[in-house]
C-alpha cells in the first residue's frame, strides 16, 4: 500500500515538471494568473484611456473626434488581452520550446493584426461624418453602401494578413474562389442582376425609403427598405410586398412623393336647360374661388383650366383642372372636399342644377306607328295570286 502511494507521487511529480508538450504546470499556472489579471484589468485600463482622449477631444469644436474615441472603445479594452498573452507565453516558456516551432509568436503577431484590423474596421462608421456631403450627390443608402464595402475590404485585408502570417498562401484561395465564382455566375445571373439593378436605383437615387410609388402591374406603397437583391414596399394595407430588384429595369415606376404639386381633375354635368348665362356665372365663380385661395397653385404655378367642355348625351360638362400646393394625400382629401362642397353651392345658387344619365321616350299621334298587317295570299291550282299593299285589310285581288 504505501509503495503504491510512493508510486502516484512520483507520477504527480513528473506530471507537474512536465506538463503539456514540455510545459511544467508550474509555469503554466502564473500564465493563467497574468490572463485573468489582464481581463480583470481591462476596464480600468479601458476608462483611463477612454477619459483621458474624452478630454483632448472635449477641447475640439467638431464631433468627429469624439465619434472615433467612441468607435475605438472596443479596440482599446483588448490592448490589455494582448499584453496578457504576450506576458503569459513568456512566463510560460511556451516561447522556447522547439516542438511549437514559432506557435507563440504568430499568436502574439495574430492579436496585434487583429486588434489593428479592428480598430480600422472600427473607423470606418465615423467616416459617414466626413462622407454626410456625398449625400448631396448621392443617395444615403449608396454612402451606406459604400461604408459596408470599406468594412468589406478591411476585414477581407485582415484575414489575408493573418492568414500570411501562418504561412498560408492567399494567392491560390483567391483563384481557386474565382472559378468557383465564374461557376456560381452561370447559375446566378438572376441574382446579378437584382445586384446591378439595386446599385443603380441607389446610385440614380429613382426612390428613397418612405417614398409612395407604384411600380406598373406589380405593386403600390410605401418604400420601406432598399436591398442591394430586393426592395421591401408596403401596401396600404399594410402588407409587405418584397420586390426583386430586377423588376424596376423593366418597369416604369412612377414616385408620387416627388409631386410638385397634386391635381384635382373633374368633369362636372349639369343639367340641358341651363342657360349660356347660367354656365358663365358657375365657371366664373369656381375661377373667383381658385384663385387667389392659399390652397391651390396659381395660373403662374401650375395649368389651372375651368371652361365649358363638352355636351354629353346626358349633360353639359364643365371641366376642372387645377393643382393643390400639398401632395399630402389627408390634406388633399380635406382640400378637395372643400371644394366640392362649394361647387355644389355655385351650381345651385346659379338656379340650375346636376346631370346625371336619364332617357326620354315620345308617343306619337295614335296608330301613326302601327304597322300595315300582312295578308297571305290564297292557294289555288294553276292560278297566281297577288296581294295588293294598297288595298284595305282583308280585300284579295286575282289577276
Amino acid at each position: 500500500m504505501e509503495a503504491s502511494i510512493v508510486k502516484f507521487w512520483e507520477i504527480l511529480k513528473d506530471v507537474w515538471n512536465d506538463g503539456y508538450m514540455g510545459i511544467e504546470f508550474n509555469a503554466i499556472i502564473p500564465a493563467l494568473a497574468i490572463l485573468l489579471v489582464a481581463l480583470t484589468l481591462r476596464g480600468v485600463f479601458t476608462r483611463f484611456v477612454v477619459n483621458r482622449l474624452i478630454g483632448l477631444t472635449r477641447r475640439t469644436r467638431n464631433s468627429f473626434d469624439d465619434q472615433i474615441v467612441d468607435a475605438l472603445e472596443g479596440p482599446i479594452r483588448f490592448v490589455p488581452i494582448v499584453i496578457g498573452a504576450y506576458a503569459a507565453i513568456e512566463i510560460s516558456g511556451f516561447a522556447d520550446k522547439e516542438v511549437l516551432n514559432g506557435m507563440s509568436d504568430h499568436i502574439v503577431r495574430s492579436l496585434i493584426v487583429f486588434n489593428l484590423f479592428w480598430g480600422l474596421f472600427c473607423l470606418v462608421d465615423p467616416l459617414r461624418f466626413l462622407m454626410s456631403k456625398l449625400e448631396q450627390i448621392f443617395s444615403e443608402e449608396m454612402v451606406s453602401f459604400t461604408i459596408k464595402v470599406l468594412k468589406g475590404l478591411v476585414v477581407c485585408l485582415g484575414a489575408a494578413t493573418i492568414l500570411e502570417l501562418w504561412g498560408i498562401q492567399v494567392g491560390p484561395i483567391i483563384a481557386g474562389f474565382g472559378l468557383v465564382g465564374v461557376a456560381v455566375a452561370l447559375g446566378a445571373q438572376d441574382l446579378f442582376k437584382n445586384l446591378i439593378s439595386g446599385f443603380l436605383i441607389l446610385a440614380e437615387k429613382r426612390f428613397h425609403v418612405g417614398d409612395w410609388v407604384l411600380v406598373e402591374g406589380i405593386v403600390e406603397g410605401t418604400v420601406e427598405k432598399i436591398g442591394f437583391r430586393s426592395t421591401m414596399i408596403r401596401r396600404f394595407d399594410k402588407a409587405p410586398t418584397i420586390v426583386p430588384n430586377a423588376v424596376f429595369a423593366d418597369k416604369a415606376v412612377t414616385n408620387f412623393s416627388e409631386m410638385t404639386y397634386r391635381r384635382i381633375y373633374w368633369k362636372i354635368g349639369v343639367e340641358y336647360s341651363t342657360s349660356v348665362q347660367q354656365l358663365q356665372a358657375i365657371t366664373e365663380q369656381i375661377k373667383d374661388y381658385l384663385i387667389g385661395n392659399p390652397d391651390f397653385a396659381q395660373p403662374e404655378e401650375a395649368t389651372l383650366f375651368v371652361v365649358t367642355d363638352s355636351f354629353n348625351a346626358s349633360s353639359i360638362d364643365i371641366m376642372i383642372y387645377c393643382f393643390t400646393k400639398t401632395t399630402n394625400w389627408g390634406e388633399w382629401l380635406s382640400i378637395k372636399q372643400d371644394f366640392a362642397y362649394n361647387i355644389k353651392q355655385i351650381v345651385e345658387g346659379a338656379g340650375t342644377g346636376f346631370a346625371f344619365p336619364s332617357m326620354t321616350i315620345y308617343r306619337g299621334k295614335e296608330g301613326a306607328d302601327i304597322p300595315e298587317a300582312f295578308v297571305p295570299p290564297s292557294e289555288g291550282v294553276g292560278k297566281s295570286t297577288q296581294v295588293s299593299t294598297n288595298q284595305p285589310h282583308g280585300n284579295e285581288g286575282e289577276g
